[in-house]
This record gives structure tokens, sequence and C-alpha cells, in this order.
């Protein structure tokens, strides 16, 4: 793989063009800046020693969520995945990566207008070198937060909106002061929702089990990727159901999954170690697995990669 560069020699995709990274600039008074009205998805794209080429990871399944994500913000203009696509792809293409790289597509609302308001809807495209996450390997002690996960009735959980992340980053800013790598929050139901930006796994009994999907989480495609690895690969099915504070300190192991954090084990909770407080054995295997498949070192039976 080829040495990082500098973010201002790669090239993004600005208001329906090609341009350097400087020059993608939304103005301060949009709603998308006083506002946060915007959405967006944080894809993978791997280089891949095995095939010799950048392959993206499941770019359908997170074109179809950003789709979904506008219809629910209500913009007066839906990009589709099909439009959304090609300057993903296009981006990739002209940056010439050939080392792996996080994919940021947003879609925003642009203009002067008011908080109410439902246009004009912009596109654009960022994608910046990204290695593995460092706690993949050395693992994550973490602490159970203050902060509450946002409601689904206050905010929509399901999307991926830009305003929703000060939720996520209230958590993470406690639990950096307070001495943690990361946080968990709760629900309002007070059951484990999920960390700011990953989902919760843990073993009890032998068994992974996670918080359902009506736990106000993101419906994340990690997620759904590391159920899918856990059934058809090692054969173990995951309960989906609450999960209470006081079993965190009984399970035989604990990890975060998301785009940004793929497999990250958790060594402690609140400064209590997760069973010998170091990487169990299924995230060792489920890590493997996971990469294996992302980075194109094995088959492709799902189509879950896209070439560039």
């Amino acid at each position: 793989m080829s040495e990082p560069r500098d973010k201002e020699d790669l090239i993004t995709y600005f208001e329906g063009d090609y341009r350097p990274w400087q020059d993608a600039k939304v103005h301060v008074f949009s709603p998308a800046m006083k506002y946060g009205a915007g959405v967006f998805e944080g894809i993978r794209g791997y280089w891949s020693d095995a095939r010799s080429e950048m392959v993206l990871f499941r770019l359908d399944e997170h074109l179809k969520r950003l789709e979904y994500s506008q219809r629910v913000m209500r913009f007066d203009r839906i990009f589709t995945r099909e439009e959304m696509a090609e300057p993903i792809l296009e981006v990739m293409r002209r940056n010439a990566f050939t080392e792996h790289v996080h994919i940021r597509p947003v879609v925003y609302v642009d203009g002067h207008g008011p908080v109410g308001a439902l246009g004009p809807i912009e596109y654009a495209v960022t994608a910046v070198p990204s290695g593995i996450k460092d706690t993949v390997k050395s693992g994550v002690a973490i602490q159970v937060s203050s902060w509450q996960r946002v409601a689904d009735l206050a905010m929509p959980t399901r999307v991926k909106a830009n305003a929703n992340y000060n939720n996520s980053r209230m958590a993470s800013l406690q639990a950096r002061h307070d001495g943690y790598g990361a946080a968990l929050m709760m629900n309002q139901k007070g059951h484990v929702a999920e960390g700011p930006g990953m989902c919760f796994f843990m073993v009890r009994d032998g068994v992974p089990v996670t918080p359902s999907i009506t736990s106000n989480i993101l419906e994340s495609i990690t997620r759904d990727t590391v159920i899918q690895i856990l059934r058809d690969e090692l054969g173990l099915e995951t309960i989906e159901r609450d999960v209470d504070r006081s079993e965190l300190y009984a399970c035989e192991e604990a990890f975060y999954c998301g785009t940004a954090w793929e497999i990250s084990p958790i060594t402690s909770i609140d400064g209590i170690p997760v069973d010998t407080g170091k990487i169990g054995p299924l995230a060792g295997q489920l890590t493997e697995i996971y990469f294996d498949i992302a980075t194109g070192a094995a088959e492709d039976a799902r189509g879950w990669l896209t070439a560039v």
C-alpha cells in the first residue's frame, strides 16, 4: 500500500463537480451549518492485496440507508442510490487510492433557509485514507455514560442525521475526560443501547447477545454483517433482546462493531475487566473472518464487495 497523502491533495465531489479538497465548502448560514440539516453514511474502502484492487464494503446497503434517511428528513429532492453511487466510484478512481479509506457521502440542505427548509438539496462525497482502527488489536476500555442515547421519539435514531451525533459527541467527550477509550449509552428504559457510532455485542454462556433494533439504536450494517458471520461461518445464532447494565459485568466477552470501529473488543467496563481483561476467542475469530471478507481475501459469496 502507498504512503498516506495530505488531504489537500485529494479530490472531492461537491455540488455536481469534482473539486480539490479545499474548494468543497458550504456557506456558514446554510441550514446544514446552522441546524445540522444533513444526512450521511460512512463507507469503508479496503485495498485488497489478494485482488490487487480497491473494494468498497456493502456499498449498496449504505446507499439504500442514505436514500431512506433523505425521505425521513423530508428533503424536497431525493438522490437515488444510482445517482449517489457513480460520484463515489469516480472520487475513488480520481484519487487512485491504494490504501484503506473512509468514504463520507453526505446529502444536506444548502441555501439560506430557516430550520424547516426542505431544500435546496446538495450531495457531496469525500474519501480519506484511514487504516484499520487500533482498537481492533488492542481492545478498548469503556465507560457506561451518564448521557443517555437519544430516544427515537425525539430524533430519528435509524437515520444517520448529522445533528444526532451531538449525542455521541457528548458521551465520547465524557469518556475521554474520565480516562476511558469509549462510551456505552443506555436508553430511556434503562437498557443498553449502543456506543457513539458503534453497536454493542456481548457473550453470555457462549451465546452472542446484542440489543434489539427497538433499543433506540442505528440499524447498523456492520451489526447485520456480524450477525450473518456468526450464524453462517461460526454456527452461532445471535440473541437480540434488552440488555441490563448489571449483565455487562457478567459477560464472558464484549465487543463493538461499526464501519469506523470495525470489530473492536472491549477489555473492561467501568474499570471491571471483561473476563480476563484480554481479547476473547470469539472476537478473535470474528475479526479474522470479517477482514478476510471485507478485504477480498475470502470469496465474496454474498456479493458485499464493489470493485473500483
